[in-house]
């Protein structure tokens, strides 16, 4: 058994595959996933679990370099804040929420969470570790 890290295996298997540059998603409850991307369901419940802490978890696990936002977002500027904490010093790079759909159909995969917070949702891209 893994004692540390990403615990859900499908995630796990996702970052473990992921090369520089490469894209996942981690989305509300609300954002449409398009077909040929992999979708890695964990919402539970309304709320259950939440896009922070699922953010959290994979930061944590993964060397991000960039994250796009949806413009949106900016419009709930406390809710930013904390999303931008969670991958301190990184590059961001913010489009309108159309753009953001749009490159969801790049991603490797996408986590859905039971977030309802409108717009919360990322495009993290890989780094490297070297």
């Amino acid at each position: 058994m893994k004692k540390q890290g990403i615990l859900n295996s499908e995630i796990a298997s996702v970052l473990a595959r992921m090369g520089h540059t490469d894209t996942i998603v981690i989305a509300d409850c609300g954002l449409p996933i398009p077909d040929n991307v992999k979708r890695i369901d964990i919402a539970l419940s309304i709320g259950t679990p939440g896009f922070l802490e699922t953010l959290q978890a994979v930061a944590d696990d993964m060397k991000v370099e960039k994250v796009t936002l949806a413009q949106e977002l900016e419009e709930n500027e406390a809710y930013l804040k904390k999303v931008l904490d969670t991958v301190p010093g990184t590059a961001q790079e913010i489009v309108p929420h159309e753009a953001f759909k749009d490159l969801t159909k790049n991603a490797k995969a996408v986590i859905r969470t039971g977030e309802t917070t409108p717009f919360a949702n990322i495009i993290l891209h890989s780094g490297v570790i070297f």
